[in-house]
């Protein structure tokens, strides 16, 4: 016999785990529901012209890509961006302004398998469109914040590093960067973490800096918002931003978040098309991959569908937060299956307590009853093994006084109930 298992980076869920994508769901829509955010979803299966057009043809050995029975060159979304913007871009005119839309949809890249990434994932996206104010950008901030908040962590588990590219780019330009150098400069910027300092420089150095450039490059990553302030004192362009970025920071104070995030110019988020504040959000001990990246992308609705409209959003992947849930001991554990288990206690009970089970279900309860005829005490040590509370126990002598016996599994006592008092008896002490 031939034995299958899951493709590699690919999961299967079990009911426990299950339970566990049900939390994070539970707070990525909660979220979305307090910030007044509107849910959309698109198909799995795009043109790969689209993201071909959006990332360059690189990203071509990240998708699962094919051609359909059609002829056509199609891939399957490695994420919802394009797709968003492919939406609104042909309904743009009708909607009002700011438009404010999230989705929870999954995603697929073909990459190297590690701790915290896999070729499939689920993933929040909010994004909103239309509006310039920098109060949007924390407001947006302030949802995927809320999102931990509501799942137990707090801003001793997570940090939101910020930055702001328009700074970034007017600093690389004062030291003689050239727009053609900065999407390389910014991608070195954006590993320096994670490469030796002396790689950063020297991948500097091969696209024509001068030893002295790459070496300020890289400081640039170091400096914090008040030596910005002193470096650049006579830079107006810089000194806009710098005071637009204390707007944000206060902003975000005010929303309770301020000890949540750290100005850190190493944040520059890889893709070329960020154009202001960008961000992303880290565990603390830093033993964990991003939890969560996003940013202002002001261009991207005119190259990708022809409408000139301003938009900042995010990606909220839910590998690496399930595996903070862990490390945290947060990971909800797995729900009972049932509120209810309904056992006749001989066969000439059977539809009545069918008749009860229908009752209770229409009620709203989780109602089992088991489908072969077994002892009362082997149905009863089953329902209580499943996790189910409270059984209901119809037998002929209760009934014929329009009676049931109730009994709770976890603490073993039994009453009689009435059972036209039963639904309310159930549903009470839910």
């Amino acid at each position: 016999m031939t034995r299958h298992a899951a493709l590699p980076g690919f999961r299967d869920f079990y009911p426990e785990d299950v339970s566990r994508k049900k939390q994070i769901f539970d707070a990525w829509r909660e979220a979305a529901r307090r910030f007044g955010f509107e849910e959309y979803d698109g198909p799995p299966l795009e043109s790969l012209h689209l993201y071909v057009e959006k990332s360059g043809p690189e990203i071509v050995n990240q998708l699962f890509n094919f051609t359909d029975k059609g002829g056509r060159e199609v891939a399957l979304r490695p994420e919802m961006t394009p797709t968003l913007v492919r939406m609104l871009g042909a309904r743009i005119k009708e909607l009002p302004r700011p438009i404010r839309w999230f989705s929870t949809s999954q995603m697929f890249r073909y990459e190297k398998q590690q701790r915290g990434r896999l070729r499939e994932h689920f993933q929040l996206n909010m994004d909103i469109v239309g509006e310039t104010s920098l109060l949007a950008d924390a407001d947006l901030l302030a949802a995927a914040l809320e999102v931990h908040r509501l799942l137990g962590l707090s801003a001793e588990d997570v940090v939101a590093r910020i930055s702001d590219r328009r700074l970034l780019q007017q600093a690389l330009v004062a030291i003689g960067v050239s727009e053609e150098q900065l999407p390389t400069v910014y991608n070195v910027i954006d590993k320096s973490e994670r490469e030796p300092r002396d790689e950063c420089i020297k991948r500097l150095r091969d696209i024509g800096l001068s030893s002295e450039a790459a070496e300020q490059s890289l400081e640039l990553t170091t400096k914090s918002l008040d030596e910005f302030r002193r470096t650049y004192a006579g830079d107006e362009s810089i000194s806009r931003v710098l005071d637009e970025l204390d707007q944000y920071l206060a902003a975000l104070s005010s929303f309770g978040f301020g000890d949540w995030v750290m100005f850190d110019p190493k944040i520059v988020r890889g893709l070329a098309y960020y154009t202001g504040v960008v961000f992303e959000i880290f565990d603390r001990k830093g033993r964990l991959r991003a939890i969560c990246g996003g940013g202002r992308y002001d261009d991207l609705f005119l190259a990708l569908a022809g409408v000139d409209v301003p938009a900042l959003g995010f990606g909220f992947g839910d590998v690496v937060l399930g595996e903070l849930l862990k490390d945290r001991g947060l990971a909800r554990q797995h729900e009972r299956c049932a509120d209810v288990c309904v056992i006749a206690v001989n066969d000439s009970m059977i539809q009545e307590a069918l008749g009860i089970v229908a009752d209770l279900r229409r009620a709203g309860l989780s109602v089992v009853f088991p489908y072969k005829r077994t002892g009362v005490g082997k149905a009863l040590k089953s329902a209580a093994g499943a996790g189910t509370r409270r059984a209901v126990l119809v037998g002929p002598d209760e009934l014929a006084e329009g009676d049931i016996v109730l009994r709770d599994l976890t603490a073993g006592s039994e009453q009689r109930v009435k059972v036209r008092d039963l639904v309310a008896e159930l549903v009470s002490a839910e």
